[in-house]
């Protein structure tokens, strides 16, 4: 299995194009939140709130656990760093369901196909294919490469 490191070289090679970059911190961090908001809407057998960890247990978190164990193989470090923005995606798609009753399924969906729509507009500007067309797991990597450059600024080795 290639290293967080090979992984991200990876992603980079598509990612070079400034507005193509500028897209994705835009994206990215909106098509993350969007699809655990999304995923948070599907009703389960439990996790009804009544314990207090009702409006953060939903298929979304168990996607958010699906990814760190991909990211707990690559990085102790980046599974720390996904782990925090994790809980903050979780808090938001909490907000937006609590403050949008009925209509945050059309927030999360209007907010995913937008920035769908923009990285692809990124990658019709950079003239290269998304990774993920490549392997699924490049989805897994995008969030995680632009912790990469927030871990860099603050000296911190992944």
């Amino acid at each position: 299995m290639p290293t967080m490191k090979q992984w991200l070289d990876a992603y980079g090679k598509s990612h070079q194009n400034p507005t193509n970059k500028a897209f994705h911190w835009i994206c990215v961090p909106v098509i993350f939140v969007s699809l655990i908001g999304l995923l948070s809407l599907v009703p389960l057998p439990f996790g009804n709130g009544e314990d207090g960890f009702g409006p953060y247990i939903h298929l979304g978190t168990f996607l958010i656990l699906f990814g760190l164990l991909f990211y707990v193989r690559l990085s102790a470090i980046m599974t720390i760093g996904m782990t925090v923005i994790s809980a903050i995606s979780l808090y938001l798609v909490k907000w937006v369901n609590l403050h949008f009753w009925d209509a945050a399924w059309m927030v999360f969906l209007a907010a995913f196909v937008l920035a769908w729509i923009g990285q692809f507009i990124g990658h019709k500007i950079e003239g290269e294919k998304p990774s993920f067309f490549d392997d699924l797991k490049f989805l897994l990597i995008g969030p995680a490469w632009l912790l990469s450059f927030i871990l860099a600024k603050m000296g911190i080795k992944y």
